[in-house]
């Protein structure tokens, strides 16, 4: 396996609780630590940290909006971890969506296409040390430089859905970055980018036997993001539509309970990586199998120690 990645932090753990597991990472197999930016730890300070405590592994955003830093300040913040971090930082950006970037940060979540592909435009150049002063569609710069410019400039990737964005990070950016999809649709995805550009997946796992609950907590995580305009469209191109139209309907009448209780324990069971330690990371390989260059592991609680859980789903086993 060429890559196995981690998304850290774990829920739960105090970030300076994560120390010891981090040191462990590399002997135990694991190769990329990616960190994600909602409404807990923001995506780079975790990074920072483990930059420190494991010099080796290669370290990465998945992602950072472009709509929730100004251009300049996204750059520093990723001029600083890629510091710390020489040639081993990925910044990866995207749209991320209505909710965070309108209703949690008063946004515009306006033309998100072309202000993910002029953020990643004006990172480049930044990024590699240029002084900026350029009229965009989205938005203008005017005379910026960064004062430490990073050597190397890391490498930047697209959160990436359906074909439009999927084509754009295989033509602009150093890969794609993905999540909320089967093993089984790899193949779909990887069509879009071509053979030759980096696909990272985030995969969600719930180690344990017991079905039923991690079927549960799969629903409820489901019914939160697939009812999102962008990942209702995504599940409609890969072939979902039907399967998910009535918790779609529930959902849009007010019913979540309904809405829950419709999805099939197919999707679940596609969507949601779980069972025991060993069948887990199997079915992480599949994806790998079926064309990820790099699984991201996303360890959903489970009740039992998520430290243990992290090294159990090592690649070593």
């Amino acid at each position: 396996m060429s890559r196995w990645g981690i998304t850290l932090p774990l829920t739960g753990v105090p970030l300076a609780a994560h120390r010891e597991l981090v040191r462990e990472l590399p002997d135990l197999g694991y190769t990329d630590v990616w960190s994600a930016e909602a409404a807990g730890t923001d995506a780079f300070t975790p990074l920072a940290l483990v930059a420190e405590w494991a010099p080796s592994l290669r370290l990465g955003t998945a992602i950072v909006p472009v709509y929730t830093r100004g251009a300049g300040l996204l750059a520093m913040s990723a001029a600083t971890i890629a510091e710390l971090a020489p040639g081993r930082f990925v910044l990866g950006i995207g749209t991320s969506s209505p909710t965070i970037v309108a209703g949690w940060n008063g946004g515009d979540f306006a033309e998100p296409v072309k202000r993910t592909r002029d953020t990643l435009r004006f990172l480049r150049a930044a990024l590699a040390g240029e002084k900026i002063t350029q009229s965009y569609d989205t938005f203008s710069i005017s005379k910026f430089r960064l004062e430490r410019p990073p050597t190397p400039p890391p490498e930047i990737m697209l959160a990436a859905l359906r074909p439009g964005m999927l084509r754009l990070a295989a033509r602009e950016a150093d890969g794609a970055i993905t999540n909320w999809l089967a093993s089984s649709d790899v193949p779909t995805v990887r069509a879009e980018v071509g053979t030759d550009t980096e696909l990272v997946g985030r995969i969600f796992v719930c180690p344990t036997e017991d079905a039923d609950a991690a079927r549960g907590l799969g629903r409820l995580l489901i019914s939160s993001y697939l009812t999102v305009p962008v990942y209702a469209a995504f599940h409609d191109w890969l072939g979902r539509g039907d399967l998910l139209a009535p918790m779609h309907q529930a959902w849009a009448a007010g019913d979540r309970a309904a809405a829950n209780a419709a999805i099939p324990d197919k999707v679940v069971d596609d969507l949601i990586v779980h069972g025991s330690l060993a069948e887990c990371r199997e079915h992480i390989a599949s994806y790998v199998d079926a064309g990820l260059t790099t699984p991201v592991i996303a360890v959903l609680p489970t009740g039992a120690d998520p430290a243990e859980l992290v090294r159990g789903l090592a690649p070593t086993g």
